[in-house]
């Protein structure tokens, strides 16, 4: 057995390229390993000090966070604008805290803003319409075309403002339908706001027959006005006749109610004024189409 050992060893080359590279790819890998195992090793406790750095700076960052809420909360701040600075807040605070983390890991400031340079770059090449949703949220911020709890009209929605976001406007529409709508637009659009001044005229108008009394049609819509207490009296109503049609005569009435009482005064009104008209025999026309037969000779 030990000669047929020795033999064997005889016969392996022991200057195999081979080989030689084999054991070359073997030491360069446990070297490379080595190397990193030892850089962990001494980078760990700055890795564990940065971590920790980091979730204390979102806690502190959460709770100046709070505070601001509540701070404006006291101020005078609309609450859709306080949410829109909130969520800013936070954005600059998280940004803060990252920094913070990479340079205590030695990471350079000129690398860090090299970086965020680049990052800004992309970001407002491929976010373009963001960007211009977040310009618009500043201006809807400063201008204040409207507050919480406006009812408003934009791009042909109309409804409640809950909230202004960082990119969105939120509207609740009458309907319960929640419509988000880009800031960018917001500030280019056309707003009408309903409850900017606390009352709200309702323009209505009645049509009644050529052969129709238009005085006693008239005396019954003011009779109506009078009735109604949600109608305020100042300004006055104005109920005259507004255009001569081709089988009516228009009657223009122009009332003032809250804004509260907008729809529930408006309703009312036209069914009062239709039972009205019922019982003054006031006709109401209705298109019709008047056929003529000629008999031939």
């Amino acid at each position: 057995m030990k000669i047929f050992l020795l033999e064997t060893e005889k016969s392996l080359p022991t200057d195999n390229p081979a080989v030689e590279a084999i054991e070359e790819q073997v030491e360069k890998a446990t070297g490379y390993f080595g190397g990193i195992s030892e850089y962990i090793k001494n980078a760990l406790p700055s890795i564990i000090i940065a971590v920790i750095i980091l979730i204390i700076g979102i806690i502190i960052s959460k709770i100046i966070v709070r505070i601001t809420g509540k701070a404006l909360s006291r101020s005078n701040v609309d609450n859709a604008a306080k949410h829109f600075l909130e969520s800013l807040v936070r954005i600059i605070l998280y940004v803060v805290v990252i920094i913070i983390t990479l340079s205590f890991l030695k990471v350079p400031m000129s690398s860090i803003i090299t970086i965020l340079g680049a990052a800004g770059l992309a970001v407002s090449l491929a976010l373009q319409n963001c960007l211009s949703n977040l310009c618009g949220g500043f201006i809807i911020l400063f201008s204040k075309p409207f507050s919480s709890g406006d009812i408003i009209e934009i791009d042909g929605s109309v409804g409640t403002v809950r909230t202004i976001g960082i990119l969105y406007t939120k509207i609740l529409t009458f309907d319960s339908k929640t419509v988000f709508i880009p800031n960018g637009k917001v500030s280019e659009a056309k707003i009408i706001n309903y409850t900017e001044t606390p009352n709200r005229r309702i323009d209505l108008q009645f049509n009644i027959s050529y052969e129709s009394d238009y005085d006693r049609a008239r005396a019954a819509i003011l009779e109506v006005i009078a009735a109604d207490k949600l109608i305020l009296k100042d300004p006055a109503p104005v109920v005259r006749m507004s255009a001569h049609n081709e089988s009516s005569v228009s009657i223009d009435a122009l009332v003032w109610a809250k804004n509260a009482d907008y729809f529930t005064a408006r309703y009312n009104m036209l069914e009062a004024v239709r039972n009205s008209f019922a019982e003054n025999n006031i006709i109401i026309p209705f298109g019709q189409v008047d056929v003529h037969i000629k008999e031939g000779k």
